[in-house]
């Protein structure tokens, strides 16, 4: 769900006669820095700051906000001081809000700054939406120490600050600025892991400790007596803003905003875990606290980002660009209902309104004011069908069922990576020499990279293989 924000602004929008948005012509008290933010994107600012900004106390929470692999979205905020417009797109209009709850947004890069924040007595969160890939995990969901990106942080780690080279990964970098906490002795604070995996709080926690015991034992230590890693299941879909949004934005409100963010109705963020220093009254705003998440995350994990993966290979496949676009077509709505079928066997509890949750999602899928990019949604699918595909599959067959559903998102993203000409994926390299490969060795290998026991159980290369093409044409 996380979104890149808009690179730039359209021509109409650098209409001289009006003003750029900013605290002066949108009077707004700057909140003290108190929560920091690694991921700085479309998503976050539709969800976490909107939050935030309408929390009861959102006077005492500001949020600095870091970039991830590019300084663009940080540097188009900051001409605004923080400030952008959200456009809550529905059926019946648009409705814009200006956003003011982030009070400083930096380059991801700018290590130095990150490690003074976080160092910050003040600061009592830490929130996160660096994507599924951004936690260096294996398949075995502990850090993948051998990765290239995650070896050479630690390498960067290993020889300190004083060598000059801050380390590059979101992970090194929070690493890195925990560090600079514990030696200002400023206590205990949250970690509140914002991305779409399962028993994400306990994920992020793993890979935290693991690159922390990977060079400084003691650091580790410190971490794991001192930070909290909340879990939660979070939800608002966020389109990339395009110029016609910003075009629409000055056209409504009378000022230039280079920095718009497009986003529907829907909320949700259901939370699991301690905040030793405090935070905000989310509460307030509509976020649900629990003991119990997993239901919510499984919930969330198969029936929305489970059908939006179906859809963007599948989709995709077919020909299609949008999520609106896809669900029209009969065969990808017939797959979609078929999977949730499939992942609804394994979920319960009253609380979740299974049928009330199917029904608002075909509902928010079907809003063709929302331009959902299958493009978008088909990154880094490696990562994301381990976890939205794969325990739907293993949960069927381990009932005594094909689990053909599952399987079925599987080979449609094999069919996707084959015919795809850019791949974005953490193991894009690997899913690229599976395409030299031809029949069941790339089939194998390619459910390798999913996970590396899945070629090996039973039935599976064979069910899957008589499901490739199932969204093509014949």
């Amino acid at each position: 769900m996380s979104a890149q924000a808009y690179a730039g602004p359209s021509k109409d929008t650098q209409n001289p006669e009006l003003p750029r948005l900013s605290r002066s012509i949108r009077p707004a008290a700057r909140a003290p820095i108190r929560i920091v933010h690694l991921g700085l994107g479309a998503f976050h600012r539709s969800h976490q700051a909107w939050y935030t900004q309408h929390a009861g106390d959102s006077s005492e929470w500001g949020i600095a906000s870091f970039t991830g692999r590019r300084p663009d979205a940080a540097e188009a905020l900051s001409r605004q001081e923080g400030l952008y417009t959200l456009v809550v797109r529905a059926d019946g209009g648009d409705h814009f809000e200006v956003i003011t709850s982030i009070v400083e947004a930096a380059d991801g890069a700018d290590v130095g700054r990150l490690a003074e924040l976080i160092a910050a007595r003040e600061t009592a969160v830490v929130t996160l939406t660096v994507t599924e890939a951004g936690y260096g995990l294996g398949p075995d969901g502990r850090l993948d120490s051998a990765a290239p990106a995650i070896a050479e942080d630690l390498r960067l780690l290993a020889a300190g600050s004083a060598a000059g080279h801050a380390p590059a990964t979101p992970l090194g970098r929070l690493v890195r600025a925990l560090a600079a906490r514990r030696g200002s002795g400023a206590g205990p604070l949250a970690v509140v892991c914002c991305d779409n995996l399962a028993h994400n709080g306990t994920l992020a926690r793993q890979a935290v400790l693991g690159m922390a015991e990977a060079f400084d034992a003691g650091l580790a230590a410190w971490i794991q007596a001192n930070i909290s890693f909340v879990s939660t299941s979070v939800d608002r879909i966020t389109p990339r803003t395009t110029g016609a949004d910003l075009d629409a934005v000055a056209s409504a409100c009378g000022y230039r905003d280079e920095s718009p963010v497009v986003t529907e109705p829907f909320r949700d963020w259901v939370l699991s875990g301690a905040f030793p220093a405090g935070r905000p009254r989310w509460e307030d705003s509509g976020a649900t606290f629990v003991d119990d998440i997993e239901p919510f995350e499984n919930r969330k994990l198969w029936l929305l980002n489970g059908a939006h993966s179906l859809l963007a290979y599948a989709g995709q496949v077919r020909g299609h660009t949008t999520v609106a676009q896809a669900l029209a077509d009969p065969r990808c709505r017939e797959a979609v209902e078929a999977f949730w079928d499939e992942a609804e066997a394994h979920l319960s509890g009253a609380d979740l309104r299974i049928v009330d949750y199917r029904a608002a999602l075909l509902a928010r899928f079907g809003n063709a004011r929302i331009a959902h990019n299958l493009a978008q949604i088909a990154v880094d699918g490696s990562t994301k069908l381990r976890l939205r595909a794969v325990p739907v599959l293993r949960a069927e067959r381990a009932a005594g069922r094909t689990g053909a559903a599952a399987a079925r998102m599987i080979a449609a993203w094999t069919d996707f990576v084959a015919t795809s000409e850019e791949i974005t994926d953490s193991l894009a390299e690997s899913i690229r020499l599976s395409n030299t490969l031809e029949g069941r060795e790339r089939l194998e290998t390619l459910l390798g990279l999913l996970d590396p026991d899945l070629p090996a159980e039973a039935g599976i290369v064979e069910l899957v293989a008589g499901l490739q093409g199932s969204f093509v044409d014949q």
